[in-house]
């Protein structure tokens, strides 16, 4: 009955405000705030306050958004535990890299070293990175920069 009484007296004053606006000929700011002002007269015509008062003094209903809350909390400790399980999985049963062919040998552990590739001016070869870098570099220097 409380909420109802106060909902009642913040749109009655809404309402007053929305008035002193549109006299000062602030029509579609009066329109809002008129607008504004009835949407708690609404709620408890419907009947919306007096269930959301309801819910918020029960404790019954407080003890459901417990059970919701460790339900939640349930289901993502197991979702966690299951990702690091199968992460787990991933490197245990898979710490060498598998062969693309059922038949094929694993390259050797300590196999040697490439040297890099040298141009003709004797400079190393740029590698795979300055390969990701060519288009951007062909841009820079179609507008001079």
């Amino acid at each position: 009955m409380l909420a109802e009484t106060i909902c009642s007296a913040v749109s009655a004053a809404g309402l007053g405000i929305a008035a002193l606006t549109a006299y000062r000929k602030k029509y579609l700011g009066a329109a809002r705030i008129a607008g504004w002002s009835l949407v708690p007269l609404g709620l408890v015509m419907t009947g919306a306050v007096e269930w959301a008062f309801d819910t918020v003094f029960s404790p019954v209903a407080w003890a459901g958004f417990g059970v919701l809350g460790a339900a939640w909390l349930l289901l993502l400790t197991t979702r966690g535990v299951e990702r690091r399980r199968s992460g787990r999985q991933a490197v245990d049963g898979g710490a060498r890299p598998a062969a693309v062919a059922p038949g094929a040998s694993s390259p050797a552990a300590g196999s040697a070293r490439v040297a890099p590739a040298r141009t003709a001016a004797g400079a190393p070869a740029r590698g795979g990175d300055a390969e990701d870098f060519s288009d951007i570099e062909a841009i820079l220097k179609k507008h001079g920069i």
